[in-house]
């Protein structure tokens, strides 16, 4: 689980590269999901530059965390098994969740999913 503290832009940006970490995305993938450029990715990871307080990047970070932690639920933090959910062909979706939410911006899609799976 990651813990995010409401208004701080550091810890954001600081989980949302732990997340792409543990499940193996590329920056480029990051900066689609969170709808910047790649060069802004590439300051956000030299610590040269946070995601910005209430703008749509941030809500989409903050989307994220969400997407991980309900994941992370799932499958009690067993990381292989949250990285193939996410990269293997759901019927639901009739996609992998992965490519839904990286090439067609749909990670509230795949976040409700995965709460209403959890309940």
């Amino acid at each position: 689980m990651i813990t995010v503290i409401e208004n701080d832009s550091k810890r954001l940006t600081q989980a949302v590269f732990q997340i792409t970490g543990i499940l193996g995305m590329y920056h480029a993938e990051l900066a689609r999901i969170l709808g910047v450029q790649c060069a802004d990715i590439g300051e956000m990871a030299s610590v040269k530059k946070f995601i910005e307080i209430n703008t749509p990047a941030w809500q989409q970070a903050c989307l994220l965390v969400r997407f991980y932690n309900r994941l992370y639920e799932k499958y009690s933090g067993d990381e292989v098994s949250m990285c193939h959910w996410l990269r293997r062909y759901n019927n639901e979706f009739s996609d992998s969740p992965f490519y839904l939410i990286v090439d067609k911006n749909r990670l509230l899609d795949v976040t409700c999913f995965l709460e209403s799976d959890t309940k």
